[in-house]
């Protein structure tokens, strides 16, 4: 008998351990018909991820080799640990540009102080998801609204084009913000280089037609060798054109940070805007795919599966990865079926790192930002805030704020600003709940909010409120408040009977608890009576620990209004 249970403790433990390693799961349901899908979508990403890498790493103010380094190991890492099967983890555009606006105070000109740093946020980063799982933070992250979202990424876009238009333009630029970066671009257009401007915009014009005659296909890497092979022919550095000059051969040396965290202020705020950029890019991604195919996402697994792809990424010497809609939509469409997709990405990536590296150094920069430009696009949804404006007023003045934050702080602040947006305005919404004070709909013994129903009849001698909202420290008092406005407003002498329905209250904390004893005691001295009705198991359990039953009557769950009506009063 005890060694029965012995072993069935050591199978529930390795069970346990088990469930950590995804791959486990599903690789006891592969089928060998899907590992050519794998095969062909771990090579179409790859293709996508080239290009995208190169112009990311770029925006980050890296060498163009790390972007690759990010796919090729983040991916790896990911794959062990992630719970999504068609999510792909690499280099994203905001994360880039949180990077380049936060890192180079930080390295003070130095370029390799400046990769260290960047190197190290992604050790952070994965230290601070492996803290989140730990602690089960995952649901955080829901306190961010979708419209504080929409705002953040229209105003990460905005900065992430205008990052992007002087390198397209062959001009300096230059500024600390979108403003800044606005007015120097103004002021440099009369030092336009037509032959770059015009390599950009065809570049442009055969991105955009690519992805409408061919959605789901490498296009990018289709425009970049076209731009290599016309910039050998047409000899365009010759004629003032950048390119990324030579990129190093080889696979990346792996090894530990080369700095502490001691040694660089600021960098855990730094990662924790990484952590929250990262881990909603790619958990909102991957709940689509999962939706789509059928599967369960873990939420609170996604926390390691980033950790681990961060992990992997920095001993490569890369900077912080996430997934991303736009990869993950070109690897679900090449036919993934599971992660082992990403490893056959990371094994075609590091043949590219090891024979064609030398193809890449005549890629005109100009190509890169208009890879850049057109795949920033997606982020600028203006639609959904002009849907806000019409719909709801606080939503797209919440969204307003992310917006102009990123434009005027960067993109760190911004997400952080954003974030306490967030919780700013669910603290509002819950602080002032709607209170419906109730009246009979007409030939029934039914109830409903008279404001919305002039029509119904109201209750003579008594008045009925419905907060419809939980009942918590933060709007305990606006509901106390709204009962005495109503009782000045009302023929409160005549009244004897008020009644509070909890139906629509959830969930509620001691500070309801007690604004109900007082407001029972304060209509008491009036000569009115309260009682409680429609309230919730988890809530009558905690209004009796506390004491109200005795003061308000019993708290039954097949009380209604209209019976209350009916034994105390005449309507």
């Amino acid at each position: 008998m005890a060694s029965s249970v012995r072993h069935q403790k050591e199978a529930t433990r390795l069970a346990t351990w088990l469930g950590w390693f995804p791959p486990v799961r599903w690789l006891a349901q592969y089928q060998s018909s899907w590992l050519f899908s794998d095969i062909v979508a771990g090579i179409t990403l790859a293709a996508y991820a080239i290009p995208v890498s190169l112009a990311y790493a770029g925006l980050a103010g890296l060498p163009p080799q790390v972007g690759v380094y990010g796919y090729l190991l983040g991916g790896l890492g990911y794959a062990l640990l992630g719970s999504s099967r068609q999510l792909a983890i690499g280099p994203t555009s905001a994360i880039s540009l949180m990077i380049a606006g936060t890192v180079g105070a930080m390295a003070d000109g130095d370029a390799q102080r400046y990769a260290q740093i960047a190197s190290l946020s992604a050790f952070t980063v994965a230290g601070l998801c492996l803290f989140a799982w730990l602690l089960r933070l995952s649901a955080l992250v829901k306190l961010i609204s979708d419209s504080i979202l929409v705002g953040f990424k229209a105003g990460a876009g905005l900065t992430i084009a205008m990052t992007q238009l002087p390198s397209l333009l062959g001009v300096a630029g230059g500024g600390h913000n979108f403003f800044d970066r606005s007015w120097l671009l103004l002021g440099q257009l009369g030092q336009t280089q037509y032959v770059v401007l015009l390599v950009g915009v065809v570049a442009i014009g055969l991105l955009v037609l690519g992805e409408r005659l061919l959605p789901g296909k490498p296009v990018a890497l289709g425009v970049v060798t076209l731009a290599i092979i016309a910039a050998i022919i047409l000899g365009l550095p010759s004629l003032g054109v950048p390119t990324t000059g030579k990129i190093p051969a080889g696979l990346p040396v792996l090894a530990g940070p080369a700095l502490r965290l001691r040694d660089v202020e600021g960098i855990v705020p730094l990662a924790a805007g990484c952590v929250l950029l990262a881990y909603i890019e790619s958990v909102s991604a991957a709940r689509a795919f999962a939706a789509k195919h059928g599967y369960a996402l873990d939420p609170r697994q996604e926390l390691l599966g980033i950790g681990a792809a961060n992990f992997a990424a920095a001993m490569g010497q890369g900077y912080p990865v996430a997934g991303g809609l736009s990869q993950s939509a070109v690897n679900d469409k090449a036919g993934a079926r599971t992660s082992l997709a990403l490893v056959f990405a990371s094994m075609t990536l590091a043949l590219c790192l090891l024979f064609l590296t030398g193809l890449l150094e005549n890629l005109p920069k100009a190509v890169l930002a208009a890879v850049v430009l057109t795949a920033v696009y997606g982020l600028l949804d203006f639609p959904a805030l002009f849907r806000m404006w019409r719909v709801s007023r606080l939503d797209f003045g919440a969204a307003t704020i992310a917006l102009l934050a990123v434009l005027l702080l960067g993109i760190l602040q911004g997400i952080l600003l954003a974030a306490l947006a967030s919780i700013l305005l669910l603290l509002a919404r819950v602080s002032q709940p709607n209170i419906a004070f109730l009246g009979r709909v007409p030939g029934t013994n039914h109830y409903s909010d008279l404001a919305r129903h002039p029509e119904n009849e109201p209750l003579t001698s008594a008045f009925a409120f419905r907060p419809e909202a939980s009942l918590i420290y933060v709007n305990a008092d606006s509901v106390r408040e709204a009962v005495f406005r109503r009782l000045r407003e009302a023929d409160s002498p005549a009244i004897r009977l008020a009644v509070c329905d909890l139906s629509a209250a959830p969930y509620m904390d001691l500070a309801g608890s007690r604004m109900l004893r007082e407001l029972q005691a304060e209509l008491a001295d009036r000569g009115i009576l309260l009682r409680i009705i429609g309230a919730r198991g988890s809530v009558r359990d905690l209004l009796r620990a506390d004491g109200i039953e005795d003061k308000v009557g019993r708290l039954d769950r097949t009380l209604t209004l209209d019976g209350l009506l009916a034994a105390n009063l005449q309507v």
